[in-house]
């Protein structure tokens, strides 16, 4: 995933004097850190905010998607045999009584709606404001 390296410190020495540039000495764990949560929270979000796109019979291929995608890796898969044929072939939306937005192209479609949301999500993971979207009884 991520590999922001340690920068070095650098002195400069010069006829018109000498100038050092330190950088923070945790300058690259904390980056590191932040990227890899705010992938983490795409990754996830891409799963559940596709959910309601993806053709469903059994829910074989929505739960590929969980199976298939490890995550923070960046990298979302539905890996199920016929995951493939269903995204490019598949029935159009709104053809299956299964749900009106369930069909071929289902991370495209869910992107054009929720590439904002998912985002800001990034963003509020990076700088560390992230709420847990969980309710609490």
């Amino acid at each position: 995933m991520p590999d922001i390296k340690q920068p070095s410190n650098i002195v400069i020495i010069s006829t018109a004097g000498k100038a050092e540039l330190k950088f923070n000495t945790n300058f690259a764990t904390k980056w590191n850190g932040k990227i890899t949560k705010a992938q983490k929270v795409i990754d996830s979000e891409v799963l559940r905010l596709s959910e309601k796109y993806i053709p469903l019979l059994t829910g074989t291929l929505r739960n590929s998607g969980i199976i298939g995608t490890d995550i923070g890796s960046g990298k979302v898969s539905w890996i199920a045999p016929y995951a493939k044929r269903q995204y490019y072939k598949g029935r159009r939306p709104g053809t299956q009584q299964a749900g009106p937005l369930r069909g071929r192209f289902w991370f495209e479609r869910m992107k054009a709606v929720h590439k904002k949301e998912i985002l800001d999500a990034a963003k509020k993971a990076m700088s560390g404001n992230q709420t847990d979207n969980k309710t609490t009884e």
